[in-house]
């Protein structure tokens, strides 16, 4: 059977608040090494350079170190309240520090701060053993949860981000890391928001440190995620905002000074919050058509998607959409509900924007034994 394939152009409102189009300027030299910005919900990329270069990621680390302590936060393998013992090789770590005692007990949830909010290696090492039993055996753990995530340009040494060979990342990896953090540990992720943390190690006085990430002050819509700074890395910024309901992601590594990070981020997340809209195009679960099915109890089946369709473009841009659903695998009963029957591509003046699985929406039993024969005889003879 040659493949079934119709098109469905989206009928936009022209009076609708994208109707007004706007020209898109071009971006000013961000100073970085590499860079990336995309919306998380969709994982378009609305500006880029070098977003595959892999580069060391300095504590951008952490953000990988946390999404594996989460990871094992919701298994139940630890919870918040655990005790670490702190050792010597936690203690003994420089650079950034929360400044932990060797032999002390501290939460997890202390030590998550301590890592998140304050940037310190200390608690990295010490949550990476109490988790792992050892750094290595941590860092394998750190691999194989960005395998799991797609994350091709990266490879993990540690949990601080310090620098060692064969640790880097890329643009790219960070910001589809992050958005994980986002999507999947909304109940975690508030922790990078949270301006500074004070820790009081025992019989001393409270250590009170700021969130290095200066965006939290300066832009009310920036909610994370985490800056780093190494001499090889050079300055470096992940950052998270949320506009009108709308979500970006920027991703700025290799700035020469700390000032130039934050300048970059913010221009690259004022320049996609002014210049691009996101609308769901898409309700998932809603029909996109039919198509024949052959030898079942009922003539056609339902085709539509299993997640909802966002879509974001330069605004006034939409009227220039269009969806297309291309059935692949032929159809004939019995037919399980969300089989895989083809794709839906979504298109903006030529160009796909993104592809989903195109699935049945209602499952179809085999017909009675005269109409398998029937249906049979037909396509044995189209």
């Amino acid at each position: 059977m040659k493949a079934a394939s119709f098109v469905i152009l989206l009928a936009l409102p022209l009076g609708g608040p994208w109707a007004a189009e706007v020209d898109v300027p071009s971006l000013p030299k961000l100073g970085a090494k590499a860079y990336v910005l995309i919306d998380p919900n969709n994982f378009q990329v609305l500006s880029e350079f070098h977003p595959d270069k892999r580069l060391p990621p300095a504590s951008l680390t952490k953000l990988m170190t946390a999404y594996t302590v989460f990871q094992e936060l919701r298994s139940g393998r630890i919870d918040l309240d655990s005790e670490v013992r702190i050792s010597r090789r936690a203690w003994r770590m420089g650079g950034s520090k929360m400044f932990i005692n060797k032999g002390t007990d501290v939460r997890v949830e202390d030590l998550l701060k301590g890592m998140i909010i304050q940037s310190g290696n200390d608690a990295a090492v010490a949550l990476a053993e109490f988790v792992a039993g050892s750094v290595e055996s941590f860092a394998d753990l750190m691999n194989l949860y960005a395998q799991n995530l797609g994350l091709d340009d990266s490879h993990f040494v540690n949990p601080t981000g310090l620098p060692a060979r064969d640790h880097y990342s890329s643009a790219r990896d960070l910001a589809y890391l992050a958005a994980a953090l986002i999507e999947s540990f909304p109940e975690y992720y508030a922790y990078f928001s949270e301006l500074e943390f004070s820790y009081q190690p025992p019989g001393e006085s409270p250590i009170i440190q700021p969130n290095r990430n200066k965006l939290l002050k300066w832009d009310t819509s920036v909610d994370g995620v985490k800056t780093g700074y190494t001499a090889t890395a050079g300055y470096c910024l992940v950052a998270s905002a949320r506009r009108d309901g709308m979500r970006l992601i920027s991703v700025v590594l290799g700035t020469e000074t700390a000032k130039q990070r934050f300048k970059a981020s913010q221009s690259l997340l004022d320049w996609g919050f002014d210049f691009f809209e996101s609308r769901r195009m898409y309700v998932a679960g809603r029909s996109l058509g039919q198509v024949r099915v052959w030898k079942g109890n009922q003539d056609s089946v339902d085709l539509g998607a299993l997640r909802d369709i966002e879509v974001t473009l330069p605004r006034g841009r939409f009227d220039q959409l269009s969806i297309e659903t291309e059935v692949s695998v032929e159809p004939v009963a019995p037919i399980g509900k969300n089989r895989i029957l083809g794709k839906v591509t979504v298109t903006f003046e030529g160009k796909v924007l993104l592809e989903r699985p195109l699935v049945s929406l209602q499952g179809v039993a085999e017909g009675s034994l005269w109409r398998r024969v029937v249906d049979a005889v037909l396509m044995w003879a189209q």
